[in-house]
């Protein structure tokens, strides 16, 4: 296949449902560069919390986002290609982001807080030492900050070089809405999918959960193409599924790693297996505080409503992770599922 496709196509809704929350990518193809980086921005502050499962995570500023740790709002969250290189692009996010006066205020300065996580993609151009730097993320933040325009998903910023169980990796998006009471509370994810399970069944050849999207049963010959090229070696397996949750909910650093600690089931249920030794999964939760939940007492209505957002955060996270492998395209040696089974999705 030619060229690099990008889709706008959500069909399970997009983080940017979440009022106050902005998503920017940049990317490099060509010319050995295969990588990039999508960053995540709340310009008015949000609440954050974190939740790392896997065996090889890298990351960075996670300590801040401790419940007991002196941060209680940050503005943007950095997921990236590059391995632990690729954490280089978080320094151009806090450069832009001193530059808007956005960050933990000292005197009449501000330090920006923003958290990273990357995926291994390096050398999959073909060139190890192509990876974002701090150029990357102050380019994905300046687009995301500006939200003129929504964004592609599939094989772009962070997702470009991003491999899931063989086939080619992405970003995808998801997001649904969670009534307490007389309030609506919008749950939305953004999913980088590098993993080193996999994302859909090998006997059938469709993803392992759906979602309720329309599938045509994909012919012998596609399914034993997707069997192939999950179980078709590439070296290493080094991988990850990075994302984030974001919530118009008012909650507090505890419960915002309570979200981010329940969407890694709905990583475990899109992809099979997961957090392994060689995955680094990592989620992040940003809470923009846009909507009251019952008083914070420890009483049943409060709980009752956590549960309903925490319920939420596993559906839109595994919906985000099918996301992101149905809106792939092939760029380099990874073959998208779409090119493999390019008519079985009636939704596409």
């Amino acid at each position: 296949m030619s060229g690099v496709r990008t889709s706008r196509w959500t069909p399970f809704g997009s983080i940017l449902d979440v009022d106050g929350i902005g998503v920017g990518h940049h990317q490099r193809t060509g010319s050995g560069w295969q990588t990039g980086t999508t960053v995540i921005t709340a310009p008015n502050g949000a609440t954050p919390g974190v939740d790392v499962r896997g065996g090889g995570p890298g990351t960075r500023e996670t300590d801040a986002l401790r419940p007991e740790n002196l941060i209680q709002q940050i503005h943007a969250v950095t997921l990236t290609g590059g391995s632990a290189y690729g954490l280089a692009a978080a320094t151009g996010v806090v450069d832009l982001l001193e530059e808007r006066g956005l960050g933990f205020p000292i005197a009449e300065h501000v330090v920006p807080v923003v958290p990273a996580a990357v995926i291994f993609d390096v050398g999959r151009s073909g060139d190890f030492g192509h990876r974002p730097d701090s150029d990357f993320g102050r380019r994905a933040a300046r687009s995301a900050l500006a939200g003129r325009t929504p964004p592609s998903w599939g094989s772009v910023g962070a997702g470009t070089g991003a491999r899931a169980g063989g086939l080619q990796g992405g970003v995808g998006t998801a997001s649904a809405t969670v009534e307490i009471g007389d309030h609506a509370v919008t749950v939305g994810a953004v999913a980088v999918v590098n993993a080193n399970g996999a994302p859909v069944d090998p006997s059938s050849g469709l993803p392992w959960e759906t979602h309720g999207l329309r599938f045509r049963r994909p012919s012998r010959a596609e399914r034993d193409a997707v069997a192939n090229e999950l179980t078709a070696q590439r070296g290493p397996a080094l991988n990850t599924t990075i994302g984030l949750i974001a919530t118009s909910a008012a909650l507090d650093k505890a419960e915002c790693s309570k979200v981010a600690t329940v969407a890694h089931d709905g990583l475990a249920r899109a992809i099979r297996p997961a957090h392994s030794m060689t995955d680094g999964d990592t989620v992040f939760t940003l809470a923009t505080g846009d909507v009251a939940l019952p008083e914070h007492d420890g009483g049943p209505d409060r709980i009752v409503a956590l549960n309903a957002v925490l319920s939420a955060a596993a559906d839109v996270f595994s919906a985000a992770c099918t996301h992101a492998v149905l809106a792939a395209s092939t760029i380099g040696t990874a073959v998208a599922w779409l090119d493999l089974c390019p008519n079985t999705l009636d939704s596409c």
